[in-house]
């Protein structure tokens, strides 16, 4: 009770003054129930898995088949300087834009999807989030090892 006051701090949004939810009847704001109950879900999940520092090491060696495939391929480079390297996308290009174009287009076909990159910065992008498995990541490598073999310098 003693938190339902009109005396609230300056610039106090409306959503974060309890009398506000008070005076209607709690009805001012309906929770994101489904937000809520998704959260849950993958809360569940990522325990299930080990939690977070098994997800963490996990993520880690997904990344890092992807990238030792990046750091020793002749046609594709990653497009990240090592130290800021995400474990959750993975940009890289072949640096010729047909090229990548042919990458997207095959890859499709054979299954790869959403690997073209960002609209502003174009060539691939392989997003490699938590739920992605580690046969996904292998899989993409070994496709981009055969495309390499066929169309590399």
């Amino acid at each position: 009770e003693d938190l339902v006051t009109e005396d609230v701090l300056p610039g106090t949004p409306t959503m974060l003054r309890y009398k506000t939810h008070v005076d209607a009847g709690s009805l001012y704001n309906t929770p994101p129930t489904y937000g809520i109950y998704i959260c849950g879900k993958v809360f569940k999940w990522l325990k299930a898995k080990g939690g977070l520092e098994a997800m963490k090491q996990y993520n880690e060696e997904k990344a890092k088949i992807l990238y030792d495939f990046l750091d020793q391929s002749k046609l594709f480079r990653g497009t990240v300087v090592k130290q800021d390297r995400s474990l959750m996308n993975v940009p890289f290009v072949t640096g010729d834009e047909e090229m990548d174009a042919l990458f997207v287009k095959e890859s499709k076909a054979a299954g790869l999807e959403n690997l073209k990159g960002h609209r502003t910065v174009g060539g691939m992008r392989a997003s490699i989030y938590n739920a992605m498995p580690m046969e996904g990541v292998k899989k993409l490598v070994e496709f981009m090892d055969d495309f390499e073999t066929r169309y590399g310098k």
